[in-house]
């Protein structure tokens, strides 16, 4: 079985900084991609950023430049360090990975939410 666990949500007052993390445990052959969501109030879910295994990276316009996505793949773990946060940046994030669990098998997995909350 294979579990994401997140972490370094709250409440931050505008323009402040938030890092979250995502840590992947269990039955790990290989991580793929790996990425993050999010959800506000009333609304879908929407890839905020994602990072291959290889290290590229894609950013949804509305977080360019002020959001940096990272991952150690020795620890299996993604970081999502965000600046210069916004209102609109409020909501529960979600990580997500792709992970081989064994030979020839990936599954989607995804973590269970933070709530990043950006307010005065």
């Amino acid at each position: 079985q294979v579990q994401l666990v997140e972490s370094g949500g709250g409440l931050v007052q505008p323009g402040g900084s938030l890092r979250l993390s995502c840590a992947a445990s269990g039955t790990i052959f290989s991580v793929f991609a790996m990425g993050w969501y999010r959800q506000a109030p009333g609304e879908q879910r929407e890839l905020v950023t994602i990072i291959t295994s290889g290290g590229s990276t894609n950013y949804a316009d509305s977080v360019k430049g002020r959001f940096t996505i990272s991952r150690d793949n020795t620890k299996n773990t993604v970081y999502l360090q965000m600046n210069s946060l916004k209102p609109e940046d409020t909501a529960v994030y979600y990580c997500n990975a792709v992970i081989e669990v064994r030979t020839g098998v990936r599954k989607s997995y995804w973590g269970q939410g933070t709530q990043v909350t950006v307010s005065s």
